[in-house]
């Protein structure tokens, strides 16, 4: 597979090939394009892609949600590259990308994209719901809330 092209602003940004499955993982200030993403785990061998989105929803336990901000601690970069390559390991895939911002975000922003290929969509979804799962546990990435009554609040803070 030919190197892989960075999507979005570089920020911090790893691509490598474990175990003949391509990562690519990256911390990002602005949108991310999760059609740059697919067409970056796409191959002849996948005959599944899965792709993640999480986005900023507009509600959090009943209060509206105006914005969000995350923070990422210096690490992040290193620590996805880390979840990724795990991740990897542990799945038949073909390929795997996983981005996730920082910044603000407005409500239907993205906030996480992680995208995988697979020979079946069996291993597609479990590696992806892994990896989803793996970010969300590990990522030092803390989210503040504003809401729209002019209170905010720290999210899955340590």
């Amino acid at each position: 597979m030919a190197p892989l092209e960075a999507v979005g602003q570089d920020v911090d940004m790893a691509d490598s090939t474990v175990a003949g499955t391509v990562v690519h993982t990256e911390i990002v200030d602005g949108a991310i394009c999760v059609a740059d993403l697919e067409q970056m785990v796409a191959n002849s061998r996948a005959g599944a892609v899965v792709s993640f989105v999480g986005a900023v929803r507009d509600h959090d336990r009943e209060r509206s949600v105006r914005y969000l901000e995350y923070q990422a601690h210096p690490s992040a970069g290193a620590v996805l590259e880390q979840v990724a390559k795990e991740v990897c390991g542990r799945h038949d895939v073909v390929a795997l990308a996983v981005v996730h911002r920082r910044g603000t975000l407005a409500v239907g922003d993205a906030a996480l994209v992680a995208v995988v290929s697979a020979g079946h969509r069996a291993p597609a979804f479990a590696a992806c719901a892994d990896l989803v799962e793996e970010v969300k546990a590990r990522l030092p990435i803390w989210k503040h809330q504003y809401f729209e009554d002019g209170t905010d609040e720290w999210v899955n803070c340590v």
